[in-house]
């Protein structure tokens, strides 16, 4: 009996973890450069179950498999390209990637399954940035700004990083602070009169476009930030001149959200918490009636 009060109870965990993704969601709906998530539930192995007939040495006749519910095993984000809000701020940017690998056509989540099975995700441009302990972040926020040094930062004072693998200065020469340039959609600045700006080693300034061969090796670290584990660092390398990856000066790029989908799979997920929780319910009257009233007797 107490079988399926585990299942309807791993069922109502799993539902809550779907039901807490979703809500995550919502909530960045209007984050610059969000990625949507998707809890993905995968069931227990199931059981091949048999009855024994007779005594000692009888032969078992099978009753068939029984399932032990589910459970969520991991959150994936579906990195499909967001909308472009143009914001007309020299400082906000936008990366349009799409970048192509031979031999496999990508779908609209960004997958390609081959013939065997064996799946393969399209790589992505994101922006590069140093934290406060000079380690390098990734992001599609591109909502940046000057501070009073010259360097472009983001919301949080991270460091946008250069080509270099520095952080990017942009100053003119007499030491202050740039604000009006222009920026290619190869990441190139320019200033007012369509020069290159050129950094310290007399190098051109651009901003550094990093390539995730896998995003979903990407972890979310908060505040629109994303890292690699260490074991993965060889997965992300810059973009390659040949990548289809453009830099949008003047726009930001909206989270992939879709809010009306979003409503529709939270509603499911309560339905589907609200079913498990009466089979629990259930249970509990009748291991109730069991103990107090049948026991009895």
């Amino acid at each position: 009996m107490l079988r399926g009060l585990y299942t309807a109870a791993a069922g109502m965990i799993s539902e809550q973890r779907r039901h807490d993704t979703i809500t995550n969601n919502i909530a960045n709906i209007n984050s610059p450069g969000f990625k949507q998530g998707n809890a993905l539930s995968r069931s227990f192995p199931e059981m091949l179950i048999s009855t024994i007939r007779g005594g000692q040495g009888a032969s078992t006749a099978p009753l068939g498999k029984m399932s032990l519910g589910v459970f969520s095993e991991e959150n994936i984000s579906i990195h499909a390209q967001g909308d472009l809000q143009e914001t007309q701020n020299p400082f906000d940017f936008a990366l349009v990637s799409n970048i192509q690998v031979p031999g496999m056509v990508f779908d609209a989540s960004g997958k390609y399954v081959s013939e065997d099975g064996q799946r393969t995700f399209q790589p992505k441009a994101l922006f590069t940035v140093m934290n406060a302990q000079g380690e390098p972040r990734y992001s599609l926020n591109g909502k940046f700004t000057v501070d009073t040094t010259g360097q472009l930062v983001n919301a949080d004072g991270n460091q946008v990083l250069g080509r270099d693998g520095q952080p990017l200065l942009l100053i003119d020469g007499a030491g202050q602070p740039i604000h009006s340039f222009k920026v290619t959609d190869k990441g190139e600045f320019l200033d007012g009169n369509g020069q290159p700006l050129l950094n310290a080693a007399g190098q051109p300034v651009g901003l550094m476009l990093s390539r995730a061969e896998n995003p979903n090796l990407l972890l979310r670290e908060g505040n629109g930030l994303l890292r690699i584990n260490p074991g993965d660092e060889a997965t992300v390398t810059q973009v390659a001149p040949g990548d289809q990856v453009e830099v949008r000066q003047g726009f930001v790029e909206r989270s992939n959200v879709d809010s009306a989908q979003s409503m529709v799979d939270l509603m499911s997920a309560l339905r589907a918490y609200e079913a498990n929780q009466k089979v629990i319910q259930s249970y509990d009257k009748s291991m109730d009636k069991a103990a107090n009233e049948v026991g009895r007797v």
